[in-house]
C-alpha cells in the first residue's frame, strides 16, 4: 500500500508526463514548482522520482511506436526546460576543489540524463564543466588536455553508440592517461560489464549512486 508521500509522488509523476507529452511546458514548470518544490519536496527527489521516470516512460513510448520522433523531441524538450528552470533552486554544498568534465559520445543527442548528473554533482560542491550532447571524440580530448579534470564522465544512450563510447575512451586516455573515467546511461542496461572491459574508475546507476561514488573515488 502506498503511503501518502508515495502517492502525492506518483500523482504527480503521471500529471507531468501528460503535460509533456500534451507539450505544455507552462503546466510542467507550475507542476514542480507549486506541486513540488512549495510542498517541501526535495529537489533530488523532484529529479529522480519525477523528471527521470518520466523521461523513461517516453523514450519507452518512443522505442515501442506508440509515440513519434517529433512527440518524443517536444516531451524532452520539456524535462530540458525543467532541468533549466530548477537549476536555480539547487542547493549547494561548499565548493570541494574537484573538477568534472561531463559529455554525451559523438552522435548521442540524449543529454537529459547527463544534464541531472551535473546538477547533482554540482549540488555536492564539484565544479562541473558540462559540454552536452554529441561530442565529437577529438574535441573532448582537446577540452579534457586543457582542463586536466579531476573525473571524466562519458554518456550515452543508445547501443549503437557504444563504439563512439569507445573512441572517446581512447582519446581521453592518449592526453591524459592518469585521468579517472566515468561512464553511464542507460546504453549499459544492454551491455552489462562494459564499464569493466572499459576499466573506468565509476559507473552509477542513477545520479546519486554516481555522486556517492565520484566523493568516494575522489576522496571529497
Amino acid at each position: 500500500m502506498l503511503t501518502s508521500n508515495e502517492s502525492a509522488l506518483t500523482g504527480l509523476l503521471n500529471a507531468y508526463l501528460a503535460a509533456q507529452l500534451a507539450g505544455n511546458r507552462r503546466e510542467a514548470l507550475r507542476l514542480l514548482v507549486d506541486e513540488g518544490i512549495l510542498r517541501g519536496i526535495p529537489l533530488q527527489t523532484l529529479h529522480l522520482d519525477v523528471i527521470q521516470p518520466a523521461q523513461y516512460e517516453i523514450g519507452r513510448l518512443w522505442q515501442e511506436n506508440i509515440i513519434s520522433v517529433a512527440q518524443e523531441h517536444l516531451a524532452t524538450a520539456v524535462s530540458q526546460l525543467a532541468l533549466a528552470h530548477l537549476y536555480r533552486h539547487l542547493p549547494r554544498d561548499p565548493p570541494n576543489g574537484k573538477v568534472v568534465l561531463i559529455a554525451c559520445v559523438q552522435g548521442e543527442l540524449h543529454e537529459v540524463g547527463p544534464r541531472m548528473a551535473s546538477d547533482f554533482l554540482e549540488m555536492a560542491g564539484f565544479d562541473v564543466r558540462f559540454l552536452g550532447a554529441n561530442v565529437p571524440p577529438e574535441h573532448l580530448a582537446r577540452m579534457v588536455s586543457e582542463v586536466r579534470p579531476d573525473l571524466v564522465a562519458l554518456s550515452v544512450t543508445m547501443t549503437y553508440h557504444l563504439p563512439a563510447l569507445r573512441e572517446a575512451v581512447a582519446h581521453v586516455r592518449k592526453v591524459f592517461p592518469d585521468a579517472p573515467l566515468a561512464v553511464g546511461g542507460l546504453a549499459f542496461s544492454w551491455a552489462p560489464g562494459l564499464e569493466d572491459q572499459l576499466g573506468v574508475n565509476l559507473f552509477g546507476k542513477d545520479a546519486r549512486e554516481f555522486v556517492a561514488t565520484a566523493c568516494r573515488v575522489l576522496g571529497v
